[in-house]
């Protein structure tokens, strides 16, 4: 008993020692918050010098709700950098006489969708036009992070990087003969034979018709990167096509050194260590006591927004600006998603704003569920009936139940690299009756009518059950092409030629009338404001409000982060290397799109294999 007696004191000990340290820790960051609110963390515009952009995480037109305690407790890696920030920089530093270089470092860019890429390649094709020089900066380059380095006019890179461009792919897992294993029965019921969603579950490979419309999907895009690069490096016709389909013999000849035959092909001017490239930035960008004067992307929008808040609050009228990115679900949901009710009520909120005289909807999604999307274009013609215009912008994805949203809109802009289409329906319905039976287990009992065990998945689908989930699907799908027709004075009979299940790039979608034009968010906004007829107007970002509590941490949070820069430890600084978090993040996509699945009537509009 004395032993026994003792183990219990250690572990009480050892609980009481864990409790202290984590009082202390949070105190401790209590008082580091604290601290950030009287700290100055603004970083002043020097008087001449560089806009460092380097950009971290994903590029997204919305960031994905983190809860404030998790981000308050974090303080690491930025992990998505919204584009019409860096867009609004780079506009903004084109016409600032303090600002007299770019310097692009992309060594903190996870990824974007190429039709983001484009919007802030066309950002600095206007900051081209101002003649300062942009100088871009990195250890390596991915094929995303190269495309907008392409855009400088000296391009470095390390001697132990590389040039990784190996164009555009469509893979999948298809889970047909896994489910036969299993004895899992998938009752798949759709509209449109391209709605390719639901072919894992049918077949073991990709059907011959959905293959012929992605090879040209993916040949439309790399052509549009390809001949992209080639026009801003100057580089012959094809030159990237080659330098992909021939990389391994062209590494082989270069003994492996990836630097040295990305210097050799032109893609980059100089390749310099560190130490080689600061030395040379120092000497060529304006300069305090030896070293380089710039302002980050945070910093100097800080800076340009503070100047513009006695201009905006003199402009009465506004252009709401509304985001609808990822995947459409049903009720309220956190930003990062699309919530039908979430959004509606966004929109209530503006219906009700005298000073909103436009809205634009920036749609960024695959769609979803087919009731929660029919929600939000209820609530967007409900806006239209006050007299107030409405117009879409498309961002890298506006599929399926995102194309139906954008039926209800007095404009559809689409960049020429976003994918959009995808009109058509499915429902999926697995049962496992067999595989119960396998295991020696069986349903038995009595109903009032055949469909009154419709939803028993232990149970085989009756005819009258088919028969119901496929008239649903036709239902929507009428609905569907319906509503496209009427939106696009066309009729149902023509819609349905270019619909069942297609997906177009934006250029395509344009020569099909399913838009009206070309543009980016920043011609959205011009858009509504001309059929608003606005002359002088400011634009309103508009969102899902925040709780008190969120409203509290979020203030710690940055409180936090002021006192850490404060401290010297970087925004870039994680505690889990960016390969772990993105293989995890990989993992966990299969389980996060179960939760997805909230139609009321299982009905779905929604492009799964959409890039975003």
């Amino acid at each position: 008993m004395g032993i026994i007696r003792r183990i219990f004191r250690f572990i009480g000990s050892v609980i009481s020692v864990i409790r202290t340290l984590l009082g202390l820790v949070v105190l401790g960051f209590i008082f580091i918050a604290i601290g950030g609110m009287f700290a100055d963390d603004l970083q002043p515009i020097p008087e001449k010098g560089a806009l460092y952009l380097a950009p971290g995480g994903f590029l997204v037109d919305q960031k994905t709700y983190t809860d404030p305690l998790e981000k308050v407790l974090s303080q690491g890696e930025e992990s998505e950098t919204l584009v019409r920030d860096i867009v609004e920089a780079l506009d903004a530093a084109a016409r600032d006489s303090r600002i007299t270089h770019l310097l692009l470092d992309t060594d903190y860019m996870a990824g974007a969708g190429l039709s983001k890429l484009e919007e802030i390649s066309s950002a600095l094709m206007r900051f081209k036009e101002s003649g300062k020089p942009m100088i871009a900066v990195a250890d390596n380059f991915s094929q995303q992070q190269y495309y907008l380095a392409a855009h400088a006019d000296e391009i470095m890179l390390n001697p132990l990087g590389g040039v990784m461009i190996t164009g555009f792919a469509s893979y999948r897992s298809y889970y047909k003969e896994a489910l036969d294993k299993l004895r899992v029965k998938m009752h798949i019921f759709r509209v449109g034979d391209f709605k390719s969603a639901i072919e894992p579950y049918m077949d073991n490979s990709m059907s011959t018709g959905v293959k012929e419309e992605r090879r040209a999907l993916i040949d439309e895009l790399w052509q549009f990167y390809g001949s992209q690069v080639e026009e801003l490096r100057g580089l012959p016709t094809g030159a990237i096509n080659d330098y992909t389909n021939n990389l391994h013999t062209k590494l082989r000849s270069a003994n492996g050194d990836s630097a040295a035959l990305a210097l050799e092909q032109g893609l980059v001017d100089q390749v310099a260590s560190r130490t080689q490239m600061l030395k040379y930035l120092n000497e060529v960008i304006p300069a305090t006591d030896g070293e380089f004067n710039s302002i980050n992307l945070k910093g100097y929008l800080s800076h340009i927004r503070r100047e513009q808040v006695i201009s905006a609050a003199a402009k009465k009228h506004r252009v709401a600006l509304v985001v609808a990115k990822g995947t459409i679900m049903d009720g309220e949901q956190p930003e990062g998603s699309v919530g039908g009710d979430t959004l509606a009520g966004i929109f209530a909120d503006l219906r009700q704003d005298e000073d909103v005289k436009a809205v634009v909807l920036r749609v960024d999604s695959p769609g979803g569920s087919a009731f929660a999307s029919e929600v939000i274009r209820d609530a967007m013609a409900a806006t239209r009936a006050e007299g107030v215009p409405v117009v879409i912008s498309m961002g890298s994805v506006a599929a399926s139940g995102g194309y139906w949203i954008a039926t209800e809109a007095d404009r559809v802009l689409a960049m020429s690299t976003t994918i959009t289409g995808s009109i058509g329906v499915y429902a999926v319905v697995p049962t496992v009756e067999n595989s119960m039976a396998a295991l020696g287990i069986y349903s038995d009992g009595v109903s009032t009518a055949d469909i009154s065990g419709i939803m028993q998945l232990d149970r085989a689908m009756t005819p009258q059950a088919e028969m119901f989930f496929q008239a649903g699907v036709d239902n929507i799908y009428t609905q569907f092409i319906a509503l496209v027709a009427d939106a696009r004075n066309s009729t149902p009979a023509e819609v349905h030629e270019i619909a069942q299940g297609r997906v177009w790039t934006g250029e395509k979608a344009l020569e099909l009338g399913l838009v009206d034009q070309l543009g980016d968010l920043n011609d959205a906004i011009e858009v509504a404001a001309e059929l608003a007829n606005l002359a002088d107007y400011m634009v309103d970002y508009r969102r899902k409000p925040l709780s008190v509590y969120e409203q509290l941490l979020s203030g710690m949070s940055s409180s936090a982060g002021a006192s850490m820069a404060a401290l010297g430890v970087r925004s870039h600084d994680s505690w889990l290397p960016e390969i772990l978090s993105r293989q995890a993040r990989s993992l966990a996509q299969p389980l996060q799109a179960l939760e997805k699945l909230s139609d009321p009537r299982g009905m779905y509009l929604l492009c799964e294999q959409c890039p975003q």
